[in-house]
């Protein structure tokens, strides 16, 4: 049994896009329950003032919205963070080959001030060598050979100074190659570090817009998550009143005594008994821990007909369901009949368990909610048997 309360329109709501007036809506929204619990109440033969299960159900589609898009923007932020990781790893690669390409051209820059520093002294070897030529130029061949022990030495020392300045001046040459191999070399590394470095600052432009994309996903994730929270708050507090409309209408057809109720009572099978609310379908074509389900379930137990109700099993639709199978109803109690109490908008059925003599009748039901202690509950009490429809299966 789910009773209708407080005239609450709900807006539709686009589940696309929250970046713009979550705020607003969630006022507006928020503002429309407290107007909804000013409403007044109405009981007995009154229509109550609006639908409880319509509201809930409206919010409950909405809270599904909005967890179906934070998971998929989670799943976005998980796809985000794994290209974050990936380009991290790229950018650590990029800077490895940067610091190898750096220490290189450090080690080639060193060589080169090394190979300037042996053409600079070579040079100055070379003009040692040719200032003690041009000496000896001016000394005439006869005053050489003179002054030489003999004509071997003399041959001797200008063989040893043409060799000198052969080597000294292959020497630089060979310098100033090295030179110039190293200055390329140097040249190429600067092109590789300056390629590098670009690789790796694209790399870093990348990775923070990644990491901007990536915190704005998780911030509307966040959103529709807290919207959720919001929506579920709205719902709790729907069914609190519609437990205390229940209650008063349950006083107002003299059922003062249902108790707290009970999780998997009457006998109700522990399959539908203990799964979660409305999450299974039993077999009569009805939602599990639903008055209607347990009281299918209740004949059924007796060994008596109960036909399938294919989208029709609606407590307030059961007379004309059953009637189509040749199942009668009428207005005077008996035992073990169903009694369709026509309350809110679908309805509540109870099974009647014993007719006593003072007018009253002992039912059984689920999904009572009269105490407030929940739904889906299982209760055993005695109530007026007045103005309900009987079911005799």
């Amino acid at each position: 049994m789910r009773i209708a309360y407080a005239n609450l329109k709900l807006m539709k709501r686009s589940t696309t896009s929250i970046s713009k007036g979550l705020v607003t809506k969630s006022a507006l929204v928020a503002g429309a329950v407290l107007m909804a619990m000013s409403g007044p109440l109405t009981f007995g033969n009154h229509a109550f003032a609006d639908r409880f299960d319509d509201q809930i159900r409206a919010i409950e589609a909405e809270v599904a919205g909005y967890q179906n898009e934070a998971a998929k923007l989670g799943a976005q932020a998980d796809t985000l963070q794994n290209e974050l990781a990936n380009l991290a790893a790229q950018k650590a690669t990029i800077q490895g080959q940067l610091d190898l390409s750096q220490a290189k051209y450090d080690k080639l820059v060193n060589q080169i001030a090394k190979t300037e520093k042996d053409i600079a002294d070579n040079k100055e070897a070379l003009g040692l060598i040719i200032a003690d030529m041009y000496v000896d130029g001016s000394i005439t061949p006869l005053e050489m050979l003179a002054s030489a022990n003999d004509i071997s030495d003399y041959v001797d020392q200008e063989n040893m100074r043409a060799s000198v300045q052969d080597n000294l001046s292959n020497t630089i040459d060979q310098i100033n190659a090295l030179k110039k191999q190293l200055e390329q070399q140097r040249v190429d590394v600067e092109r590789v570090l300056a390629d590098q470095k670009s690789q790796r600052d694209a790399l870093a432009s990348k990775e923070a817009e990644q990491a901007k994309l990536l915190a704005d996903t998780q911030g509307q994730e966040a959103a529709y998550q807290q919207l959720s929270s919001e929506r579920n708050s709205q719902i709790a507090g729907l069914r609190q009143q519609q437990a205390a409309a229940m209650a008063a209408a349950a006083a107002a057809s003299g059922a003062s005594n249902i108790g707290g109720g009970s999780v998997g009572g009457g006998g109700y099978p522990g399959v539908w008994a203990y799964a979660e609310q409305d999450t299974l379908v039993d077999s009569w074509g009805l939602y599990n821990r639903e008055c209607v389900s347990y009281t299918a379930w209740k004949v059924a137990s007796t060994g008596r007909f109960v036909p399938h109700f294919g989208g029709y099993g609606n407590a307030n639709q059961w007379p004309s369901t059953t009637a189509r199978y040749g199942i009668s109803s009428g207005s005077t109690p008996k035992a073990g009949s169903v009694a369709i109490w026509y309350v809110g908008i679908y309805g509540h059925s109870m099974y009647v368990e014993s007719v006593n003599g003072d007018g009253t009748i002992t039912v059984s039901d689920y999904n009572n909610n009269a105490d407030g202690g929940g739904w889906g509950r299982y209760h055993y009490y005695t109530r007026s048997a007045s103005g309900l429809t009987y079911i005799y299966f």
